[in-house]
């Protein structure tokens, strides 16, 4: 279902939860912070458990980090980075007598995780009749979230005092209404970082190494890996010929000393950027109910699939200017087999400011 021309009448904000133990692989080729199917997902969960009482519908979800800690350590004497792995304990009978009688224990199964802090702003749309009724879905919503998972992990209660309560924000209808809420919304989610889509960035890359490729085939991945990874490239410092003062009289100078000096210097990109998983696309056709053995629900269709990847950025909330910018929504084209996350904080940015690549 698309949600994209969703218009909601008001805003669920869920703020500083703490996710303990988050996956941290959300794709074959990235690995970090949790993909936005992850929240999506978890919106719609929740959406499913509130409806029954409230009968609200969720459209759309705003994320906000505030802080990520992966799960990780160094090798001895080494300077790449692992994941840290915990020993589970024997569990299954022949395991057990496996472990009794040879002294092997079970196998690791190597895990990804990661504490996370953030902030998630749900649009929804239904109204209430009192103000109490409002504060009161956003205690429920908050009291029900407490007992889900979100991304794999499990959300713990904030430990901090201080800490803002879960909120109902209105939405009013009038533009210039919107304006001035999104402003006071913006430093609610204060100190952080907006997770937004960036695909006009990785075309206009794409565009770039394809002029510079001299006849060389690139394609989107060489674009995305060029922005995502780090650039060493040289850079000319001003020449430094001595002077005939300091040249010695019996030797010539050498044709080393008269070149430019080149310093390497890391490639600065147009701002945090990140690879992001945004979706799944289908590898398989679409395969009827129970058609397909050893799956995990038998009464809806199935079809094997593999994920998208585009360029995501990490911006600070002041810096949006309209509630599309920051929400995610759900994207479903049944006969192109796609299934995306999507942002429109590129379409918007563009339509402000024309000058943009």
């Amino acid at each position: 279902m698309n949600k994209q021309a969703f218009k909601p009448t008001g805003l669920l904000l869920l703020p500083h939860l703490c996710v303990q133990n988050a996956n941290a692989i959300s794709s074959p080729l990235t690995w970090g912070f949790p993909s936005p199917s992850a929240f999506l997902g978890f919106v719609h969960a929740l959406e499913r458990r509130l409806s029954d009482q409230y009968g609200q519908v969720f459209g759309g979800v705003g994320i906000i980090c505030h802080g990520f800690e992966a799960q990780t350590c160094k090798p001895n004497r080494r300077q790449h980075l692992i994941f840290a792995q915990s020993r589970n304990p024997v569990y299954l009978k022949n395991d057990a007598a496996k472990f009794i009688n040879q002294g092997t224990p079970p196998a690791i199964v190597e895990e990804g995780r990661a504490h996370l802090e953030m902030s998630l702003v749900v649009a929804v749309h239904g109204g209430f009749q009192e103000a109490q009724e409002e504060q009161d879905f956003a205690d429920a919503a908050y009291q029900t979230a407490l007992g889900m998972r979100l991304a794999g992990g499990c959300i713990l209660p904030a430990l901090a005092r201080r800490v803002p309560k879960p909120q109902w924000l209105p939405w009013p209808g009038v533009a210039a209404d919107q304006r001035r809420a999104f402003i006071h919304l913006r430093r609610r989610l204060l100190p952080g970082f907006a997770l937004v889509h960036r695909p006009d960035l990785l075309a206009g890359r794409l565009e770039k190494l394809k002029t510079e490729s001299d006849g060389i085939p690139v394609n989107v991945l060489d674009a995305l890996l060029d922005l995502t990874r780090l650039n060493h490239l040289p850079a000319r410092l001003s020449p430094e010929t001595p002077s005939e003062g300091d040249l010695p009289t019996t030797q010539s100078t050498s044709p080393a000393q008269l070149l430019p000096k080149v310093e390497w210097r890391v490639e600065k990109h147009p701002g945090w950027l990140v690879p992001l998983p945004i979706g799944y696309a289908s590898i398989s056709p679409l395969y009827a109910a129970g058609e397909v053995a050893a799956t995990r629900d038998d009464s809806t269709p199935f079809r094997f699939v593999e994920s998208l990847y585009s360029l995501g950025q990490w911006i600070g909330p002041h810096r949006l200017s309209q509630l599309e910018q920051l929400l995610w929504h759900s994207s479903a084209e049944l006969e192109a087999g796609l299934y995306r996350c999507v942002n429109r904080y590129s379409d918007t940015l563009a339509k402000t400011d024309p000058q943009l690549p």
